[in-house]
C-alpha cells in the first residue's frame, strides 16, 4: 500500500477525534489528502523585531521577551478579556486574549522568555498584539524558521482546539516522516520542456519554501499539474468520442435552406453569423459527430443561425430538436422559430410538461412517423417516451442547465449520435471555456445584427429617482415600454416579495396614467404568462420584475432597463437582465440604481457595466472578481472546481501551457497504450477514482 493512501488517523498527533474533525471540515482522509491542503499564503519569521520598533501598521511581527503580569477585565456575564503586559527591555506592549483566559494563564508563566507572534496594532497609545503565537524561546531557533505556512480554518476547527498552527504542526509531522521521495506523476520530458520542479521537490517547498522565488516555482508546478490532468482528461474524453462516433453526413444544402435564405432571411446576415454557419456546415460534412459551443451575446443573432443549422438536417433527412432550459423560454423558441419560417412547410412542435393528452400523444406520433421535423422542447425531451425516427441536430440553449449525463441521452434517442450545438448568451472567458467545454469547438458571434444602437447604461443613486421617473415617463410618451427590476434573492425572499409588492404600489402611484404588469417566480404559471403576455402586446407599458425576466423575453419595444439595488446583482445577470433591451432599431438604455454605501468590488461592478456592452469584457472581469466557482451558471450547476491551487482566473497562461501539452500526449497516444505515457494515463486513473467531479469538468 502507497503510503500516502495511509488513513490520517495513524498519522501521531491526529488521534479519532482530529481525524473526525479533519475529514468532516476539509475532506482530510488520508496523508496524500493532508500533503495537497496547502497554505493560503506564508510569513516571513526570520527577523525578530524589538518593542520599540513596532508600529500598528506592520503586518506581522515577532518578538522575543517576557510576561510581566497578568490583568484581567470583566466583558458581561462569562465574558473575560486577559491582558498579558509583556517585554523585551526595550519597551513594554501588550498580549490580548478574548477567550481561554484561564487556559492562558495556567499555561503560561510570568517571567519566562517567549517568542511572540502576531499582527501589531494600537490601543490606548500602546501596542497590543490580539491572540498572538507563543513558543517556549529557549526550543525555537529562528533562524531556522524562515516562511512559516498558513492554513485555511473553519469555526468548527477552531471551536475543537485546531487552528492554523495545529495543521502545521501535522504537516511537519508527515513530511518528517516520508523519508523516500514522494512519487512523480509528470513524464521528466514534460519537466524539462516547461523547467518545471519535481513534485517532492515542489510539495516540500509548497508548505516550507526556503525564499519567495522558491515558493513561486512550487507553486507553479503543483498548478501545471492540477490543470494539466483536468485538460489531459477532457482532451483524452474527446478524442475518445471522436474515433468512437462517426457523425451523420450533411451532404447537400437543399430546398428548405435555400428558400429560408433568399426569402425568409428577416435581414443580411453579419459576418461572425456567416462564418459560424460556415463552420457548422465544415463539421457536418465531416464525418464526425459535430460538438460545438456558440456564444454571443444577447441579441447577436444566435436563435437564426440555429434555425439555418436545423435547416441544413431537414434538408438531408433528419429531424432537429432545440432544448431551452425553461418553458418560457422554450415558448419563445417556438414563437421565433415559427415567425421566421413564416409559410414555409416545416412542422414544428412544442414538448414541455405543459403539454398534455392527445396534444402530447399527437407530438410524440409524430416525432416517431419523423412528420415533427423540429421539436422545441425542455427536459421532458430526454424523457425515455420521447422517440424520434431519425434525430440528425440537437440544439442545446444555455448549456450549463444541462449535464453531460443529460446530453448523453439525447445521443441514445439515434442509432449515431445528432450533431450538438450548444448554445450560451453568457460569454465565457477563454480560460474558463477550455476547462468548462473543453471537449467542444467554440464559435464566437462578436458583431450584433446592423442597426441595432449599443445601450446606454448609467449609475444612479436611490435619493434621485424623482428625476428617473421622469425619464422614464418621457420614454413611455414616445411609445417604449420599460422593465422595473427588483432582486429576488433565496436567502431573503420573504423580504424581497415584500420589497416587489410594496415597490409595485409605489410605482402604480407614481405612474398613475399608465398600466403596469407583475411577475416573479413564486407566481402560477398561469398567471405569469398571463402578465408576460400584456406586456408583450404592449397592453402594459411597465414590466415590474424579478429575475425571471432575465432569459426567454423578447419585446423589441421595451427600451429602457431599470435595475433597482444593482449593488445585489453579479456582473453577468446584470449583463443578462440589460439584454432584454437594445431588441429594437430605437436607442435603449439602462439604468444601475444603488444606495451610497457601496463595496470596492460593487463600485467596479458598476462601473465595469457602465464602461462597456462587451460580454466578453464583463466576463474576464467578473472572473477575476469572484472567481470561478461563483460564475453565473457554474456553481448553480454543480460545476464550480474542486481545484486545490490552481485559479482559473488567474492563471489563463499555465491553463493554456497545461493544454498544450496534454494535446501532444493525446495525439502521440491516441489509445492510451504507449508505455512512455502510463505514468500519465496511471495518475488519471487515480484522480477519476478521487472525489474530483471530472463529468462536471468535462
Amino acid at each position: 500500500m502507497n503510503i500516502l493512501d495511509q488513513d490520517i488517523k495513524f498519522l501521531p498527533g491526529v488521534g479519532p477525534n482530529r481525524q473526525k474533525t479533519l475529514h468532516q471540515e476539509l475532506g482530510i482522509e488520508t496523508y496524500g489528502d493532508l500533503l495537497e491542503y496547502f497554505p493560503y499564503k506564508h510569513v516571513d519569521r526570520s527577523k525578530v523585531y524589538s518593542v520599540r520598533e513596532l508600529t500598528g501598521d506592520m503586518p506581522f511581527v515577532q518578538v522575543v521577551g517576557h510576561i510581566l503580569s497578568f490583568e484581567t477585565f470583566e466583558m458581561g456575564p462569562r465574558k473575560q478579556r486577559v491582558v498579558a503586559h509583556f517585554s523585551d527591555g526595550t519597551g513594554i506592549m501588550d498580549l490580548v486574549w478574548f477567550n481561554g483566559g484561564k487556559y492562558i494563564k495556567q499555561n503560561y508563566a510570568i517571567g519566562k522568555d517567549y517568542l511572540v507572534f502576531g499582527r501589531p496594532s494600537v490601543f490606548n497609545n500602546r501596542i497590543q498584539v490580539q491572540h498572538p503565537d507563543i513558543d517556549d524561546a529557549s526550543k525555537v531557533d529562528t533562524s531556522s524558521m524562515g516562511m512559516q505556512p498558513y492554513y485555511n480554518t473553519t469555526e468548527k476547527m477552531k471551536k475543537a482546539g485546531m487552528n492554523s498552527r495545529s495543521v502545521e504542526r501535522l504537516t511537519k509531522t508527515l513530511l518528517e516522516k516520508l523519508k523516500e521521495p514522494l512519487p512523480e506523476t509528470i513524464t521528466p520530458e514534460i519537466l524539462s520542456a516547461r523547467h518545471l520542479m519535481g513534485r517532492d521537490e515542489a510539495i516540500r517547498a509548497l508548505h516550507y519554501p526556503s525564499d519567495a522565488r522558491t515558493l513561486e516555482r512550487a507553486r507553479l508546478r503543483m498548478k501545471f499539474e492540477e490543470l494539466f490532468f483536468v485538460q489531459l482528461n477532457i482532451l483524452r474524453y474527446a478524442s475518445d468520442q471522436r474515433r468512437k462516433y462517426k457523425g451523420y453526413v450533411f451532404n447537400r444544402i437543399g430546398d428548405l435552406f435555400n428558400t429560408f435564405y433568399r426569402e425568409n432571411l428577416p435581414f443580411e446576415l453579419t459576418g461572425a453569423q456567416k462564418r459560424v454557419i460556415r463552420e457548422i456546415r465544415q463539421d457536418t460534412c465531416s464525418g464526425r459527430q459535430m460538438n460545438r459551443l456558440l456564444q454571443g451575446d444577447v441579441g447577436s443573432g444566435k436563435t437564426l443561425v440555429a434555425l439555418m443549422s436545423m435547416l441544413i438536417a431537414l434538408d438531408n433527412g433528419y429531424q432537429a430538436c432545440i432544448m431551452a432550459p425553461t418553458e418560457i423560454l422554450a415558448e419563445q423558441h417556438l414563437v421565433t422559430i415559427q415567425s421566421f419560417l413564416k409559410s414555409m412547410p416545416v412542422r414544428v412542435e412544442l414538448l414541455t410538461g405543459m403539454v398534455k393528452g392527445k396534444r402530447r400523444q399527437a407530438v410524440l406520433d409524430g416525432l416517431l412517423d419523423g412528420s415533427v421535423q423540429i421539436l422545441v422542447g425542455t427536459h421532458a425531451v430526454i424523457e425515455d417516451t420521447v422517440q424520434f425516427r431519425q434525430l440528425g441536430m440537437v440544439v442545446v440553449d444555455e448549456q450549463h442547465r444541462f449535464g453531460v449525463a443529460q446530453r448523453a441521452k439525447l445521443w441514445s434517442k439515434s442509432l449515431n449520435p445528432p450533431h450538438v450545438l450548444v448554445m450560451t448568451a453568457t460569454p465565457i472567458p477563454r480560460t474558463l471555456a477550455m476547462t468548462l467545454y473543453g471537449d467542444l469547438d467554440v464559435s464566437v458571434i462578436d458583431e450584433l445584427p446592423p442597426g441595432r444602437k449599443p445601450i446606454q447604461t448609467t449609475h444612479v443613486f436611490d435619493t434621485r429617482l424623482t428625476s428617473l421617473y421622469e425619464s422614464i415617463r418621457q420614454q413611455i410618451c414616445q411609445g417604449r415600454q420599460v422593465y422595473i427590476v427588483f432582486p429576488l434573492i433565496e436567502e431573503s425572499e420573504k423580504v424581497d416579495l415584500k420589497n416587489l409588492e410594496d415597490g409595485f404600489e409605489v410605482l402604480r402611484q407614481a405612474f398613475p396614467e399608465f398600466r403596469l404588469s407583475k411577475v416573479h417566480g413564486k407566481m402560477k404559471a398561469a398567471d405569469k404568462e398571463e402578465e408576460m403576455h400584456k406586456f408583450v402586446s404592449g397592453e402594459t407599458q411597465i414590466l415590474v420584475a424579478t429575475t425571471v425576466i432575465e432569459v426567454g423575453v423578447n419585446v423589441p419595444n421595451a427600451s429602457v432597463m431599470v435595475i433597482l439595488d444593482a449593488q445585489r446583482f453579479g456582473l453577468s445577470q446584470l449583463h443578462q437582465l440589460r439584454g432584454r433591451v437594445g431588441r429594437g432599431a430605437d436607442q435603449s438604455y439602462c439604468v444601475l440604481v444603488t444606495t451610497f454605501k457601496l463595496s470596492e468590488d460593487t463600485r467596479k461592478r458598476i462601473d465595469i457595466m457602465c464602461e462597456t456592452n462587451d460580454g466578453f469584457r464583463i466576463a474576464e472581469a467578473d472572473l477575476k472578481l469572484r472567481g470561478p466557482g461563483d460564475l453565473e451558471g457554474t456553481q448553480q450547476s454543480g460545476m464550480a472546481f474542486d481545484l486545490k491551487i490552481a485559479d482559473i482566473a488567474r492563471d489563463g497562461q499555465i491553463v493554456q501551457m497545461a493544454r498544450d501539452e496534454a494535446q501532444k500526449v493525446v495525439d502521440n497516444d491516441p489509445e492510451c497504450h504507449s508505455p512512455h505515457y502510463q505514468l500519465l494515463w496511471n495518475r488519471l486513473k487515480e484522480l477519476r477514482k478521487s472525489n474530483i467531479n471530472w463529468a462536471a469538468i468535462s
